[in-house]
C-alpha cells in the first residue's frame, strides 16, 4: 500500500448527516404515519433519482400524480430539502480542515443531485477547502459506476494508487478499489481518525 498524498470525501452521511426523515418528523406527529411515508412515498430510492440527474419538476410531479392524498407533504420536499441535513457528522470538518492544514488536497465525489447541490453548497464553507468535487447529478453517473471514479481521477489529476476514498458505502468503496484507489468505509469520525493515523496521514497527538 501507498503512502495517501490525496484525500477524497463523500459527503452525505460522511461530511454532513442527512436523512428524509429530519424534515418529516416536523410535519408528522405519528411514528407509524412518518414510517410509512418515508419508506412509500417521498423514500431514498425515490430521491436518488435525482442524484442521477432527473429533474426535481418530473421527480415531483410523478410522484404527486402517484400519490394525491401527500400532495401537500410531497411539495414541501424541494423548498425544505436543506431541512434533511440537520448539520455535519461530529467531528468530520474539523478533520477536514486539519487535512487541509496539513497539505494534503482533498476532493469530493458525491451523490448529489444538482439542484440540491445548488441549494447547499452556499450553506457549507468547507467545500472552499477543496480543490473539486465530482457531483453525480451534473455528471449523471452515480457511485458505484466505475465511470464516475475514471472521471474523478482523470480530472483531479491524481495518481490513484496514492489517494485514499472515503465513503459510508461498501459498495462504493469496492468500485473506487476497483479502479485503484485506496478506500476507507466511514462508520464514525474516531475510527477513520484511527485509520489515518494508521496509514501516517495524521500523527498521534499525546498531551
Amino acid at each position: 500500500m501507498q503512502p495517501v498524498n490525496a484525500i477524497i470525501f463523500d459527503v452525505g452521511n460522511v461530511l454532513y448527516q442527512w436523512d428524509i426523515r429530519h424534515l418529516y418528523a416536523k410535519l408528522i406527529d405519528d411514528p407509524a404515519t412518518l414510517d410509512h411515508f418515508v419508506t412509500t412515498v417521498v423514500t431514498p430510492e425515490w430521491h436518488f433519482e435525482h442524484d442521477a440527474g432527473r429533474p426535481l419538476a418530473d421527480m415531483v410531479a410523478e410522484r404527486t400524480a402517484a400519490f394525491p392524498d401527500h400532495a401537500e407533504l410531497i411539495g414541501h420536499y424541494v423548498p425544505r430539502w436543506l431541512e434533511t441535513i440537520p448539520g455535519p457528522v461530529p467531528g468530520m470538518l474539523d478533520l477536514a480542515e486539519k487535512l487541509a492544514l496539513l497539505g494534503y488536497p482533498l476532493y469530493g465525489i458525491t451523490n448529489f443531485g444538482v439542484e440540491f447541490w445548488d441549494m447547499f453548497r452556499p450553506t457549507a464553507p468547507i467545500f472552499d477547502l477543496f480543490q473539486d468535487i465530482v457531483v453525480s447529478g451534473a455528471e449523471k453517473l452515480v457511485k458505484p459506476d466505475p465511470a464516475i471514479y475514471r472521471l474523478a481521477i482523470a480530472r483531479f489529476g491524481i495518481d490513484p494508487a496514492r489517494a485514499l476514498f472515503i465513503d459510508d458505502r461498501q459498495d462504493n468503496i469496492d468500485s473506487a478499489i476497483a479502479c485503484g484507489l485506496q478506500g476507507h468505509v466511514f462508520r464514525d469520525h474516531a475510527t477513520l481518525e484511527a485509520e489515518l493515523i494508521a496509514r501516517g496521514v495524521l500523527e498521534i497527538v499525546t498531551t
